[in-house]
């Protein structure tokens, strides 16, 4: 029996994880996005230490 395929998602940006106290660009890049009408949001990469905004791919 197969596993289900994972959901295709394609990211809009790319933010590095160390950014100053308070500071949250991925999470503000997300909400104009969404306020864009794009459903936009935010995940972490441990293996790149990033915070990627996603969204899920159209087809």
């Amino acid at each position: 029996m197969a596993a289900p395929a994972a959901p295709s998602r394609t990211v809009l940006e790319r933010f590095p994880a160390g950014g100053p106290r308070g500071s949250w660009p991925a999470e503000e890049f997300a909400a104009a996005r969404r306020d864009q009408g794009i459903d936009a949001h935010v995940v972490m990469d441990l293996g790149s230490d990033q915070f990627l905004v996603v969204t899920n791919a159209t087809h």
